[in-house]
């Protein structure tokens, strides 16, 4: 084999290790299972409930309801929401169970 030939094979050789090294940190890593998702830990009111928040806020203050937004919401035991709500810049927080009973409406 002469010179130029063996610099050629070892050039080509390494073009396709520096691939295959690049090809594979292309690779992504499996996703984590689902129970160990950081968002899959929060439960959130169902958007009837949120809703439902939504227009006690209204009635409590008197604002239009189309004025106010669900920005949060979590479970807060078995039967019981946290919904946080944005009315016109005011922030409210609702306590809703899942019967559909508003238990408080508090500015936060």
């Amino acid at each position: 084999m002469s010179a130029k030939r063996a610099v050629r094979t070892s050039i080509r050789a390494t073009a396709i290790g520096f691939l295959v090294g690049t090809l594979s940190a292309c690779v992504s890593a499996p996703p984590p299972p689902q129970d160990q998702m950081s968002r899959t830990q929060v439960e959130t009111a169902p958007a009837d409930l949120q809703l439902l928040c939504a227009d006690a806020v209204a009635k409590a203050s008197g604002a239009d309801s189309t004025k106010i937004l669900p920005v949060s919401s979590s479970k807060i035991d078995l039967k019981t929401y946290q919904v946080e709500l944005d009315a016109s810049g005011k922030k409210t927080s609702c306590l809703v169970d899942t019967d559909g009973n508003v238990k408080s409406v508090q500015p936060t």
